[in-house]
């Protein structure tokens, strides 16, 4: 393809010149050449990479987060676009529940159908609270949380999953950098993960415990999950984490 000048690619993509200049500045993406005339030019693998940043900014990672996975020298793109196509469908289908949701409760207000209670929350996260808390129950023979803490409202449900996320970003990045499952490199955010799964469950979260939530990550609602921040995560989490827990 063609180089493209800074204001061609600020136009194509979205992205303002201002923010490419940025970007520039901090070395997240430099142009391909700079002209005599002083103009900043941009080839196919730059274009390529605005594209992961942009990637990488919708899912709320952190420029400088962002930085350090694209300049990995083992960084696979089409790996990495397959695990963004992932991840999206797996939001798309959760959006799709949740209009058919919007949908039905319109419907029900307008006298067009009858209401199903269990019908107004489709879609939503908490729908599989009881079936995965009753999966638990079943391997681990006994109750890891929240039956005792229908407890956590909503505000706090938020609460928990936004501390979660850079765990989950930081679980995601070793993952991607090939770390072995059993490296005590990794121990620090499975303890940070441990801690977590413990604030959830509204008591500490014993190694033993954390070993054997291993099995529940088994559950495919998890593997999905897992698998669409990263394909292939899910079995590394679960390894990683019955390490852990031995060790």
């Amino acid at each position: 393809m063609e180089y493209l000048t800074v204001n061609e690619l600020a136009k194509a993509s979205g992205v303002s010149v201002r923010t490419l200049h940025h970007y520039h500045e901090i070395g997240l993406l430099r142009p391909t050449l700079i002209g005599g005339n002083g103009y900043r030019y941009y080839g196919q693998d730059q274009v390529l990479r605005l594209q992961q940043i942009l990637f990488w900014r919708e899912f709320g990672v952190a420029l400088a987060d962002i930085g350090r996975i694209l300049n990995q020298p083992d960084f696979d793109l089409i790996a990495a676009l397959t695990n963004h196509r992932a991840r999206l469908a797996a939001d798309a289908q959760r959006i799709s529940r949740i209009l058919r949701t919007i949908d039905r409760t319109v419907a029900v207000l307008k006298g067009e159908r009858e209401m199903k209670i269990d019908e107004l929350y489709q879609g939503f996260a908490p729908e599989k609270q009881a079936e995965y808390l009753d999966w638990l129950d079943k391997q681990l023979n006994f109750c890891a949380g929240s039956k005792a803490d229908e407890a956590h409202s909503q505000a706090r449900g938020e609460e928990l999953m936004a501390s979660l996320r850079p765990i989950e970003a930081a679980l995601t990045d070793a993952f991607m950098r090939g770390i072995a499952v059993g490296s005590p490199a990794i121990a620090p955010v499975l303890e940070e993960h441990r801690g977590w799964v413990g604030q959830s469950w509204g008591r500490e979260c014993e190694l033993t415990a954390y070993g054997r939530l291993a099995d529940v990550y088994e559950h495919p609602d998890f593997r999905a999950r897992f698998d669409t921040l990263a394909v292939g995560l899910s079995d590394w989490l679960i390894s990683a984490m019955r390490a852990h827990a031995q060790r």
